[in-house]
């Protein structure tokens, strides 16, 4: 089982790569090599920063945005997105300009408006995460958060599979299908995280 880590110079790759091979991942390549990519048995896109200099970076990389559209999508390959990995999931980012996402999950990832104002933003530490529905790789408990613009689908309820409570709900996790993104830092949530990513690596959706 190969899975492709990919790198476009926008993801925390060391601590991610750690995590999954921590979960069991023997056969994890740091790629951003697009023929890599639309062999991988499984993909993880990890993201930090802002949302539109992650797209641009992503779609910089020759052929990887189409080889990931040709894998996760048409072939079914388990998918993971991790915090802007997640956010570009979306159609559109609101980030510093509009900018478009993937466009795998409707929906549009805007800056966090707590409903009161003593709620800080970034929203920054550890939080519980909620599920709304029933997932194989989503389960209740706490994990790091560090973001200040959330997903948020106004026709997609269905694809919000988590939230978490930051002066009211902000989306916590998305998914459909071979797809799952989540806005914490699995690498960074410990014993919950690890839990996770062994999940995913077990995963056949």
């Amino acid at each position: 089982m190969t899975l492709a880590l990919i790198d476009y110079g926008a993801g925390n790759l060391h601590s991610v790569e750690n995590a999954l091979r921590a979960a069991g991942c023997d056969d994890l390549i740091v790629t951003a090599d697009a023929d890599i990519v639309a062999r991988a048995d499984r993909i993880v896109l990890p993201g930090v920063g802002a949302f539109g200099a992650c797209a641009k970076a992503l779609r910089a990389v020759d052929g990887v945005v189409e080889a990931l559209d040709v894998r996760v999508r048409q072939q079914g390959m388990p998918f993971l997105g991790i915090c802007v990995g997640m956010q570009l999931m979306a159609d559109t980012g609101e980030e510093l300009g509009v900018h478009d996402g993937l466009g795998w999950i409707a929906g549009t990832v805007r800056r966090i408006e707590p409903a009161t104002i003593a709620t800080k933003v970034p929203h920054m530490g550890w939080n519980d995460v909620i599920p709304t529905r029933p997932h194989v790789l989503v389960e209740p408990g706490e994990a790091y958060f560090l973001h200040s613009y959330a997903f948020e689908g106004d026709e997609a309820a269905a694809d919000i599979l988590a939230t978490t409570e930051h002066s009211g709900p902000v989306t916590a996790a998305i998914g459909r299908d071979n797809m799952l993104g989540v806005q914490f830092h699995p690498e960074k949530s410990q014993r919950y995280g690890l839990a996770l990513l062994e999940r995913f690596l077990a995963w056949r959706p």
